[in-house]
């Protein structure tokens, strides 16, 4: 029998290798294992404003499933009376409308007063909406924030939020359960992990952590 080629043998391994991680990611709890050790817990504390970081919207104007949630959690905050304003952030995704504005309209729905909000539409990166954040904070006095993402996200926002200038309380939110046992949401997760684990090393290869 004519064995495999070098370039031939090293593409069947690769695939093989790829089928294996794909099943140990999707069929056995090691997404969530990963997932926990990156997670940053909620330590929510009465602070000069809550600040929900962005998270995408679809071009016809519905926020993703994390923007929504990191929303409903910076709402709780507030009902909770931990602070006198949120600050709503997030850009206009692909010509859609901005994802700031969709939410502040959804707060002002459940009875989030307008004088309580503040809509912050200009950040497309973390570090951009750290600076944006501060520079809201300098205009209504303050520094303490209540820091709204996802709690992957959590440690590097934290950090580029405290190089801005700010105190940084952390109220993270869960986007995808690490507890999940379907398939397809393991995948996600293990997406998620894997993406903001790129940005860490991206971020702190240019210095910015």
């Amino acid at each position: 029998m004519t064995s495999l080629r070098p370039p031939l043998r090293a593409a069947v391994a690769t695939g093989a290798a790829a089928l294996a991680v794909f099943f140990l990611l999707a069929f056995t709890p090691a997404s969530g294992a990963i997932s926990r050790r990156l997670e940053t817990r909620a330590d929510p504390r009465p602070a000069d404003a809550i600040v929900v970081l962005g998270a995408g919207a679809s071009p016809d104007g519905q926020l993703s499933n994390q923007s929504l949630r990191r929303l409903v959690g910076g709402l709780a905050l507030y009902h909770r009376g931990l602070a006198p304003r949120v600050i709503v952030m997030g850009p206009a995704y692909e010509g859609g409308p901005v994802e700031a504005e969709i939410r502040a309209a959804l707060a002002r729905d459940v009875g989030i007063p307008a004088s309580a909000l503040v809509v912050e539409s200009q950040g497309v990166t973390t570090r951009h909406e750290a600076a944006l954040a501060a520079a809201r904070l300098r205009e209504t006095g303050g520094r303490r924030v209540l820091l709204v993402t996802g709690v992957h996200h959590m440690l590097r926002a934290r950090l580029l939020f405290e190089r801005a200038g700010l105190e940084v309380i952390p109220a993270p939110v869960v986007e995808i359960s690490a507890a999940s046992e379907r398939p397809e949401l393991r995948l996600d997760l293990a997406r998620l992990v894997l993406q903001e684990a790129i940005a860490r090393l991206y971020y702190r290869l240019a210095g910015e952590l």
